[in-house]
């Protein structure tokens, strides 16, 4: 098909229309950047809550003699602080306690006429008992009572009875106790303690 040609007529109209046209701008309008928030300040990291302490922790504290009870969990421990007086020594005659009664303690012909049972108790239990047990048994001029542990586990026995002989060594209770022995050598989870008379009665 033969492209038509225009007329002057058309040609001076056309003229007159491009005339009055003016060129797109070629250089593409930039885009106004989003505005960029400043950056938030750092937040620190929360202080991580102290958990309680490990079983590890727990087993070194008591073997280092730091404390002597303990029954923690991961929100609290509860402690027996460490008495002044120290252990109280198990088989071991004192000073100034006469023959009959020794050689009645050691041999058994000595019967206890209190007995307390510890085995199973939590470490803070046991204590609280032990405590008022013996305070009262002085109080009521008992001369010889039992307490028993249990031989628990582990090389050296559970934590009652490692904890015993410090329990009674505590100035509050080891001036109550002349002597402390086991029943026999073959009971090492049992303990017989021969108290002081109160001051209501005589002697030792």
């Amino acid at each position: 098909m033969r492209q038509r040609r225009l007329n002057e007529e058309e040609q001076a109209l056309w003229a007159a229309f491009a005339h009055g046209i003016a060129p797109l701008r070629t250089a593409a309008r930039q885009a106004k950047p989003d505005t960029v928030p400043s950056q938030p300040p750092a937040i620190p990291p929360a202080t991580p809550a102290k958990p309680g302490m490990s079983r590890a922790a727990i087993m070194q504290r008591l073997t280092s003699g730091g404390v002597h009870a303990v029954h923690g969990t991961a929100s609290h421990s509860l402690t027996v602080q460490k008495g002044k007086g120290g252990a109280f020594e198990i088989g071991v005659r004192r000073p100034g306690l006469d023959d009959t009664s020794w050689r009645g303690l050691v041999s058994g012909k000595l019967r206890p006429t209190r007995r307390l049972d510890l085995h199973g108790q939590v470490a803070q239990t046991a204590f609280h008992r032990l405590h008022g047990f013996l305070i009262q048994a002085h109080a009521d001029n008992v001369r010889c009572v039992e307490i028993i542990t249990g031989l628990g586990s582990g090389h050296n026995g559970g934590i009652l009875r490692r904890e015993l002989p410090f329990w009674l060594g505590r100035g509050d209770l080891g001036r109550l106790i002349l002597a402390v022995v086991h029943p026999h050598a073959a009971n090492q989870g049992a303990v017989r303690v021969l108290l002081r008379r109160s001051a209501r009665g005589n002697g030792f």
